[in-house]
């Protein structure tokens, strides 16, 4: 995991936690643009969400081939809000990382019957607080691996900017 660089904040004495915590910016702007995505540390390409008025924060790209979670849909599976990866359709639970998909209990049933089911934790998450309007993220320094993390490299970064959508022509 990269290095934490503390961080100064002219927020109040009840702030003093934010020292590895990293600003993404106003609350209000995320709120109006629904999701950020920010180089966080120079080294954790980071989405911030704000959904139902909640925030999340998670890796920016899919666990599972390096998809791009922010142009995902969120929806919601079995009570758990997800992100939708655009690549693959992998579900990722919005607060925990974990992925779900749909399972089967006898195939030979009729009808079938299916339900959802956790891969476990594949999506690194990390913590989101606000402060007087400002929101700030927490990495995860977990030292344990989790999928997501392979597409935390420079080569990654570098092939993501180069697949970003093209923007559409203003008529």
């Amino acid at each position: 995991m990269c290095e934490e660089i503390s961080q100064t904040s002219s927020a109040s004495s009840s702030s003093s936690n934010l020292s590895t915590s990293h600003f993404i910016g106003k609350k209000e702007d995320i709120v109006k643009a629904g999701r950020v995505t920010k180089l966080v540390n120079g080294c954790r390409d980071v989405l911030v969400v704000h959904h139902q008025g909640q925030l999340y924060a998670m890796d920016v790209r899919c666990y599972h081939s390096g998809g791009a979670l922010q142009y995902g849909d969120i929806e919601e599976f079995n009570g758990r809000l997800c992100i939708v990866c655009p690549w693959h359709k992998y579900k990722i639970t919005l607060a925990e990382g974990e992925s779900l998909y749909q399972a089967v209990d006898d195939p030979t049933a009729k009808p079938l019957r299916t339900y959802w089911r956790s891969k476990g934790v594949k999506q690194r998450v990390h913590k989101v607080t606000e402060v007087n309007g400002d929101v700030y993220v927490m990495l995860n320094d977990s030292g344990e691996a989790i999928e997501s993390d392979v597409y935390q490299t420079e080569k990654y970064r570098r092939a993501s900017l180069k697949a970003k959508p093209k923007a559409k022509p203003k008529t």
